[in-house]
């Protein structure tokens, strides 16, 4: 039974590079075209495989709603929440974790320092749109004409003189960020307050969140701050591929 269940499952990732015909999937399989066409019929029967007019397979729409329905029920704060705490173990400063929803960047969780020192974030609340570290992550992933359109309606307040001053300068900051893969906010929403964060990706390479570690430069100088952005990096990769289903690792060694 077991071998009957992985030989099913195999035929999946095969008919993922395209539509296969008995032939191919007997040989990918190694089994009899008897064999495959029992499998293929199978599939077909849950709707997880559909057989074309030109007698290939392709994967069902059944596979597909699965598929999306999964991807929907998964709550990316509950499988970031272990991630952020370890990395603020390590680290000791504020973690955040945030979402982009109907035009605004909103903090999902936070983890507190254990610094006296605190930020006044909180867990629902926007974020200032055009300089967290944040929220350049998630609006750079979007496409072009999104983020144009997004940055012309956009307003901009100079926190600070490290404020981001306007629609031409937010989209260059927006493909610097986009090409590199991180951001910081290095005293544009508060003088004082310095940060580094990355990008958490779902299963196809799009970003879903953004997770950020913030500090005081009372505490921490924005040198210092940046050398932790390895670390931060690879928290948010280990959440990207426990959220993903690309591997099932638990954080940052």
């Amino acid at each position: 039974m077991s071998q009957t269940v992985d030989r099913a499952l195999s035929i999946l990732p095969l008919l993922a590079e395209g539509p296969a015909d008995l032939g191919q999937v007997a040989e990918r399989l190694g089994v009899h075209k008897s064999t495959a066409l029992r499998l293929l019929r199978t599939l077909h029967e849950h709707g997880l495989v559909y057989r074309q007019s030109d007698q290939r397979y392709r994967l069902g729409a059944r596979l597909i709603a699965l598929a999306q329905e999964a991807m929907e029920n998964l709550d990316i704060r509950e499988i970031a929440h272990p991630h952020l705490v370890r990395l603020n173990e390590q680290c000791g400063h504020t973690v955040h974790l945030a979402v982009y929803e109907e035009d605004e960047v909103l903090y999902i969780d936070k983890v507190e320092s254990r610094y006296p020192v605190r930020m006044y974030s909180r867990i629902g609340k926007p974020v200032a749109i055009t300089v967290a570290a944040v929220a350049k992550l998630l609006l750079a992933d979007l496409p072009e004409h999104e983020r144009r359109a997004l940055a012309d309606k956009l307003d901009y307040p100079m926190y600070t003189a490290r404020s981001t001053p306007n629609p031409d300068a937010f989209l260059r900051e927006l493909a610097k960020v986009r090409e590199q893969g991180w951001a910081t906010d290095l005293g544009g929403h508060e003088e004082s307050i310095n940060c580094v964060a990355a990008p958490i990706r779902g299963a196809d390479g799009r970003v879903v969140a953004a997770m950020s570690v913030s500090a005081p430069n009372v505490v921490v100088t924005a040198d210092e701050l940046l050398t932790l952005l390895p670390l931060v990096r690879r928290t948010a990769d280990g959440i990207s591929g426990e959220y993903s289903g690309r591997n099932t690792a638990k954080g940052t060694a």
